[in-house]
């Protein structure tokens, strides 16, 4: 089950427990259990504690600006506590980063929606430069799209939840319609990377390793030759033509 995180504050459960021993006989006791539900774009004590950090607070887009840019673009705005994509972007355009701080090795959370036929994308490891017109051409990509209405077929590699262009997804049973959130995690550690949607775990792959380098130099990066070479580098979020909306975006080094 997935809670609905927009409900703010403490639920209350009651139980009516009824006591056995001769002393009790007949006597009722109710027992008070407090159930935290976290709001959205929020952290608890927890979280904190574990080092978790959000990258939007719902309101704000401070941190957040364009890619090779200064300042946070026209085409993205805040709404409903959602960093939005208008649409606007394309291949090349469009895409925001996390400026404040780059990520070697971390755990990335984030809730997302889809416009119906659109594709979008998180990027991580992304750096910037005149000569990179994009983030994907250094950044590996969690792939978001509309996997059921997109209007061309998706080769496995493009399809949702895949590490795109490398590594295909797993995500039978899990897959929503556009419009509706999904909740999405990566974990990226150097012994070792997963991808998750909706509570399942797409795909798994040891990052640098034989495998790995066999399919960065498999011909689709050809024209990108610095593509996943660093092991470091910014959040990005990507604007590729459609609506996307982005929250819950939370990070925790490791």
């Amino acid at each position: 089950m997935i809670m609905n995180r927009k409900t703010i504050g403490l639920f209350v459960l009651s139980a009516m427990i009824w006591a056995c021993s001769p002393e009790k006989s007949g006597e009722k006791e109710e027992v008070e259990e407090v159930v935290e539900v976290v709001a959205d774009n929020t952290l608890t004590e927890e979280e904190k504690a574990l080092g978790w950090m959000l990258l939007f607070d719902g309101e704000d887009p401070a941190g957040w600006r364009a890619f090779n840019g200064k300042e946070f673009p026209e085409g993205w705005t805040v709404e409903d506590g959602a960093l939005k994509a208008l649409g606007t972007g394309g291949d090349i355009g469009g895409d925001i980063v996390f400026a404040p701080m780059d990520f070697e090795q971390f755990e990335l959370e984030f809730t997302w929606k889809i416009a119906p036929g659109g594709n979008s994308g998180v990027f991580y490891h992304v750096v910037e430069d005149p000569k990179y017109k994009a983030p994907y051409e250094t950044g590996p990509e969690y792939q978001v799209i509309d996997q059921l209405g997109f209007e061309s077929p998706l080769e496995d590699w493009q399809s949702i939840a895949s590490d795109y262009a490398m590594y295909p997804g797993d995500v039978e049973g899990v897959v929503r319609p556009a419009g509706e959130w999904n909740e999405s995690k990566i974990i990226f550690r150097n012994d070792g990377a997963s991808y998750w949607l909706n509570g399942k775990k797409t795909l798994e792959f040891v990052p640098y390793s034989e495998d790995w380098t066999t399919r960065r130099n498999s011909g689709k990066w050809d024209a990108f030759p610095d593509y996943a070479i660093a092991k470091r580098g910014l959040i990005s979020l990507q604007d590729h033509g459609s609506e996307a909306w982005f929250k819950n975006i939370k990070i925790r080094p490791l």
